[in-house]
């Protein structure tokens, strides 16, 4: 199969080339290459006679053999002559004269030029092109010579033809030669031989009237004869070659002359005839020996096309056999000439319908006698056969794109019902539309094998420009989409490419037109119950659901989205059987992929789509505020319609009120899309309360305020009979949903008033996180009913207007004992984190950030303490843990850790590859923590721990719950009494629920820190942010607090970075304690210290547990040294004493004894450079004592790396400045020190490093040392300190740099 396409490829080429050389006429001479020298002129006669001409007597096959023995013997010596003189540049055409072929030259006839047939073959096709034209004009002007004369000089002249009976006997020698060499390099397969020569024959027989007809026609079958005795590409080559020269025939235009002259000519027939025959020989000769008969066809006129071409023999065979045999090409025919002639016959058999009509032509009866035909027509993939254009041309007319328009848009999508209003045109349009596609592509082509699925994408391809929106769900049906995703879901598919090409061209079809994209979005996903993505790994849907930019064009995609989910059965009608789409040999997916499309596969699936993706669509969409506020109402009035109520009585509800329809499904909506929808309900009012900031409030809440409209419609919506909740209410529900309503309304009035206060901007959060929970309330009842009436009450101390309270006298009781709001509400707001969804906390987080500015030191406590609870203690508390390291009792913040120092490294490297501490084995410390906070921290805990703390709670929780749920206990007396208390009664839910669920866990924590960043923000510059500090670096280093939540550390790290140690603000007055900063100093040094330490339960740890825990402590090692610079700076701003700054450098002391002497402190060398840098008064006090450690330290290593923190001291120490008084502070220190630098270099040179690169360290620190002593002008005093036994020894490690140091003391 492969060789006849590359065959029928070869045809087409030619028949192209044949076209676009026709069109041309262009006139060049072409050079010769070979002389034939007039002397010799009757030898060269004999010659060309013998090669082109034999006897008729002789056999085919002969003379075949012999024509090409001879044509080789002639090209031989041609191209010797070409190498003998390689150099010869072409002749200019005189000389070309004098060596050509003339008919007689001793009559004055014109010359012909044999030459030009070379450049006939050339791949140039303007060569070509110049060619043809050279040899018509040569050739036309020797026929006028030779017609003039007596046709006796033809025996005298020169005979360029021997052969006499061809039928060609008014044609000059020269012409007739001519001829015969054309229809012979039509056949020949050099170069473009096939289509210079049909185009010389073309042109030829076109130009000169003396060529007949029937001659040539003789010619051809005698010259281009294809005998038993050849073998394939002798065969291919003859039946090429007539087949071009038929066409040639055809495009030159004389059977129209002939008609033209007279009308019984018998030579249309017979040449379709003969076309016919050659047709049936070969496959692949059938579709371009049909396109020389419709080029004749469209020269012909219609009378002629009907008597002469469907009346030629064999045509009415060939039409009877096309539906059994399947011959695409007879459709081809017989839809052409239909069009042209349009007549009603019986000649076209069972092709056509008689009488015509598009309608029964794509009738189902009809196309299903013509399957075969089209089925075959895959023969010439990958090119689509010539009978897909024509068919397209007569399914989808150009009116129909005329007529489609915007107004027809919502229909558009619909099934096609009887009751549609179209007309009766447009009607039968579609009835075609959908019968061509169900029968041929889905029916037929989607069945078979992969070139016929193929076929059926190429054909889509081809319907796409003409293709209507409305169109879209026939093309994109059930059987279409399902044969996509098989084949998309598997990249190793025959298909892939080709189905990844239509998809591209189907996304780029629907580029910049919302209809389009509507509907194209629409039917894959309806036919893929959602999962169109997910099934073929693609983002198909999610990308053409982005290039919404219209409001307009949403509003359309919501309305079909509504459709979609109101309208029962929309995939459950379609075939569930998937072998319906492929074939034996198609890819249908892995078992893994059947599994994943059973369990998405519900039916439920789809509609939850829909859910998620209404508001979606406003993510990537940029409208102005209006705009996008109206599809905000439309996205809210379905997702509230659809999963806050239920019509008691039908599907259809009219509200007269806000004058529109509301629709339900058939079947009730199931709980879980009820769920889906409020929560989207949530999620559209969270971002609508980001966005709108004070928009809102400027133009006024029922312009652009969402949850204002939202409560308005819900209220709207409860008050018609026919509709209710989704489900009942408890009585305590009930009660609390009408008290938000009440008072959310009331607040909303309140804002109105307010203007642009900041009561306004407190209002209105506050009024969009009652609407939030007013939604918990109804997302997950009997859990916010008693959350709702303390947030009601903190509304109303909050703003404390008359008609926002229930009775004026009770609010005043006990007035003193009150406690204050912002406590309440803290704790209110926190026994609402870890059951309320994510847009709650969001509304949470808005409150607070507009209210905390009255937070107190109490409720900011309430809120480190949950923060800094260990909810994962260890099990059992390893006594012999206590012995492990000797800092144990000073350790971070309280957090112990059960390791074991992996000791292979932190000799001179101070690296090491071990693991951190088992989350597991980790024992809290917690309590620890409280006694080392400031006495006045923590006053509310009344002297009891955490532990103890939440038991307590616990016990008055279950008495405060007994006495509300008392009859009659729901009054204004006891709310108050209930806000007057303690919020107790939900503290102890937290660590209870906490440390039983890991999940509520993690999402407690994670916003616990988003708003612990306002109380950041907040006390940034007061002592209360030590506080935050100590308990969020608590919480961060506390391997259970933060387990099992990375982005909770990394909020938490954020915090720290950004919103403390980096912050403008920081505490600088006198209220913070010495002793508070000292410790947390000496806390953050030694947790600096530590080195990376192994689980000791981890003999062989993975590579991601060593990488997760690597991350951790440098994690660790980051905050301990960010600490430690933010506790400088603060003690850098108090006025300490002697004695308090002895004790801050008493601490580094003790760090530089560790660093030196305990292989344990693992502490950098770069951070204490970057201690005495940024604190250059810590570097003067121990510059003394670090010389000492250094001259005296243990490990080669650690001596080495401490010169340069002596360097980083000296630059501080002695300045390089030229002002006299530098000079002299410059020269007092360091003489200061004179000795024990003198002494350290002696050790220095004395105890060589054994490594090339600590040696070298050591020779560029005493040369760095050298120059300072010469620079100052204490050489003699640095000698003279300078042991003698060390002088030989630096003579010997320092060399020249030691005795340049001598010499200029000398001198000096």
């Amino acid at each position: 199969m492969g060789s006849k396409k590359r065959n029928s490829n070869a045809v087409d080429e030619a028949e192209g080339l044949v076209d676009d050389t026709a069109a041309h006429n262009v006139v060049v001479s072409s050079p010769l290459k070979k002389k034939v020298k007039k002397n010799k002129r009757k030898d060269g006669e004999v010659t060309n006679g013998d090669a082109d001409s034999v006897p008729d007597s002789v056999k085919p096959m002969e003379r075949q053999k012999k024509r090409k023995a001879m044509d080789k013997e002639r090209h031989h010596s041609a191209f010797q002559e070409k190498e003998s003189q390689p150099q010869q540049q072409p002749k200019p055409r005189t000389e070309e004269a004098q060596a050509s072929v003339a008919s007689s030259s001793g009559s004055g006839m014109p010359e012909f030029h044999i030459g030009v047939f070379k450049d006939l073959a050339l791949a140039d096709v303007s060569l070509r092109q110049q060619a043809a034209e050279s040899l018509v004009i040569e050739l036309r002007e020797v026929q006028k010579a030779y017609e003039s004369v007596e046709k006796d000089l033809d025996e005298s002249g020169p005979k360029l033809e021997a052969e006499k009976d061809d039928g060609l006997n008014d044609c000059a020698p020269s012409l007739r030669y001519a001829v015969r060499r054309l229809i012979r390099g039509v056949s020949s397969s050099r170069e473009c031989a096939r289509q210079g020569f049909a185009l010389g024959l073309t042109l030829l027989v076109d130009t000169i009237p003396s060529i007949k007809v029937d001659s040539l026609l003789k010619l051809i079958v005698d010259l281009l004869e294809v005998s038993s005795s050849m073998k394939g590409q002798e065969v291919r080559d003859c039946l090429l070659g007539r087949l071009f020269a038929y066409g040639a025939l055809a495009r030159s235009g004389r059977l129209v002359k002939e008609w033209n002259s007279d009308k019984n000519t018998p030579y249309i027939k017979e040449f379709t005839s003969l076309l016919i025959s050659l047709a049936a020989k070969k496959r692949y000769l059938q579709e371009p020996a049909v396109s020389i008969i419709l080029d004749m066809v469209d020269k012909l006129p219609a009378d002629a096309s009907l008597s002469h071409i469907l009346e030629a023999p064999d045509v009415h065979e060939w039409f009877e056999g096309a539906n059994e045999v399947g011959n695409p090409d007879a459709l081809l025919l017989a839809l052409r000439i239909r069009e042209k002639v349009y007549v009603e016959s019986e000649k076209f058999g069972k092709l056509l319908p008689n009488p015509f009509s598009p309608s029964k032509l794509f009738a189902a009866e009809h196309l299903s006698s013509l399957v075969n035909c089209l089925k075959e027509s895959t023969f010439c993939q990958p090119r689509v056969h010539s009978v897909w254009p024509v068919l397209v041309n007569i399914l989808l007319p150009d009116t129909v794109l005329q007529t489609e328009d915007a107004a027809s848009v919502s229909t558009s999508l619909k099934k096609h019902k009887k009751s549609r209003k179209s007309s009766s045109s447009e009607e039968e349009i579609v009835k075609n539309f959908q019968s061509f596609c169900e029968i041929i592509i889905e029916g037929s082509l989607l069945l078979s094998s992969h070139d016929r699925k193929h076929l059926a994408f190429d054909v889509l391809l081809l319907l796409f420009p003409r293709l209507p929106a409305s169109f879209v769900s026939i093309v994109l049906s059930y059987k279409l989409v399902q044969c996509l995703m098989d084949i998309l879901s598997t990249k190793d598919s025959w298909l892939y490419k080709a189905a990844q090409y239509f998809l591209k061209e189907l996304i780029d079809w629907v580029r910049n037109d919302d209809v389009r994209r509507v509907s194209v979005i629409i039917a894959l996903q309806k036919h893929s119950n959602g999962k169109f993505d997910a099934l073929t790994r693609t983002k198909t849907v999610k990308d053409l659901m982005s290039e919404f930019k219209t409001e307009s064009g949403c509003m359309l995609f919501i309305q079909n989205l509504m459709n979609m989910f109101v309208d029962e059965g929309s995939a459950s009608d379609e075939p569930s059987d998937q072998s319906q789409t492929t074939d034996d040999n198609s890819e249908i997916g892995s078992n893994g992929e059947k599994d994943s499309m059973g369990t998405m596969g519900t039916p439920d699936f789809l509609k939850s789509w829909v859910i998620e993706s209404l508001p979606s669509i406003l993510k990537h969409l940029k409208l102005d505020v209006e705009a996008k506020f109206r599809v905000q109402k439309e996205i809210l009035k379905f997702l509230a319609v659809q999963g806050l109520f239920s019509a008691s009585l039908g599907t259809e509800v009219t509200s007269f009120e806000l004058q529109e329809k509301f629709r339900w499904p058939k079947a009730a909506t199931s709980s879980a899309l009820c769920r889906m929808c409020i929560e989207q309900i949530q999620l559209l009012l969270a971002n609508a309360q980001k966005v709108e900031g004070s928009h809102s409030l400027a133009n006024g809440s029922e312009a652009s305020d969402l949850g204002s409209y939202f409560m308005r419609f819900l209220s709207t919506l409860r008050n018609i009979p026919s509709v209710s909740l989704f489900r009942s209410l408890s009585d305590e529900d009930e009660k609390a949903f009408k008290k938000l309503q009440e008072m959310e309304t009331k607040l909303s009035r309140e804002e109105r008033n307010c203007g642009l206060s900041t009561d306004a901007i407190k209002l209105h959060a506050l009024r969009y996180l009652l609407i939030q929970l007013l939604l918990q309330v109804l997302l997950r009842p009997e859990e916010f009913s008693e959350a709702a009436s303390e947030l009601i009450m903190c509304c109303k101390k909050a703003f404390a207007v008359s008609d926002l309270l229930d009775s004026s006298g009770e609010d005043d009781l006990d007035g003193d004992v009150t406690p204050n709001l912002m406590d309440v509400l803290v704790d209110t707001l926190l026994s609402l984190l870890p059951q309320s969804s994510a847009p709650m906390r969001s509304s949470m987080e808005q409150v607070f950030k507009y209210f905390c500015e009255d937070v107190t030191d109490d409720g900011l406590m309430r809120m480190l303490r949950v923060i800094k609870k260990d909810l994962k203690p260890a099990r059992h508390h390893n006594a012999e843990s206590e012995d492990d390291d000797d800092d144990d009792d000073g350790d971070l913040f309280g957090i112990e850790e059960e390791e074991e120092v992996d000791e292979t490294e932190t000799g001179e490297t101070g690296e090491s590859d071990d693991e951190q501490t088992d989350d597991s084995e980790a024992v809290g410390g917690v309590e620890e923590a409280n006694k080392e906070l400031p006495e006045d921290s923590d006053d509310s805990d009344g002297g009891m721990d955490d532990d103890a703390m939440f038991r307590m709670d616990t016990y008055l929780a279950q008495i405060f719950k007994e006495k509300k749920n008392q009859a009659g206990s729901e009054t204004a007396q006891s709310q108050l009494v209930l806000f007057k208390l303690p919020r107790l009664a939900d503290q102890p839910f937290l660590p209870t629920v906490l440390m039983e669920s890991t999940q509520l866990h993690s999402n407690f924590f994670q916003i616990g820190s988003c708003i612990l960043i306002f109380a950041c923000l907040l006390y940034t510059g007061k002592p209360q942010v030590l506080m935050v500090y100590t308990n969020l670096a608590r919480a961060l280093v506390n391997p259970n607090t933060v387990e099992g939540s990375e982005q909770l550390g990394q909020r938490i790290w954020g915090i720290l970075q950004k919103k403390i140690f980096k912050a403008k603000e920081f505490p600088k007055n006198e209220t913070v304690q010495l002793t508070t900063l000292a410790s947390l100093l000496e806390k953050s040094l030694k947790w600096a210290s530590k080195p990376f330490k192994r689980k000791k339960s981890a003999a062989n740890p993975s590579k991601k547990k060593q990488s997760a825990s690597l991350k951790r402590h440098k994690m660790i090692n980051s905050l301990a040294q960010n600490s430690t610079f933010w506790i400088l700076k603060i003690i850098n701003t108090k006025k300490l004493t002697e004695s308090e700054l002895q004790r801050v450098h008493d601490i580094f002391q003790g760090v530089l004894v560790g660093y030196f002497d305990s292989k344990k402190s693992q502490i950098k060398s770069e951070f204490l450079k970057e201690i005495f840098r940024r604190r250059p008064s810590i570097g003067y006090h121990l510059f003394g004592f670090l010389l000492e450690k250094c001259r005296g330290a243990k490990s080669v290593f650690r001596r080495v790396e401490s010169l340069d923190l002596v360097m980083e001291i000296l630059k501080s120490l002695v300045p390089f400045i030229s002002s006299k008084g530098s000079l002299v502070t410059s020269t007092r220190n360091l003489k200061a020190h004179l000795g024990n630098l003198s002494l350290l270099i002696k050790e220095l040179v004395t105890n060589m490093p054994e490594k090339q690169s600590r040696r070298a360290e050591v020779r560029k620190f005493c040369g760095k040392i050298f120059q300072m002593v010469s620079t100052l002008k204490l050489t003699k005093s640095f000698l003279k300190e300078l042991p003698d036994d060390a002088d030989a020894a630096c003579q010997s490690q320092l060399g020249e740099v030691y005795l340049n140091l001598k010499k200029a003391s000398q001198e000096k």
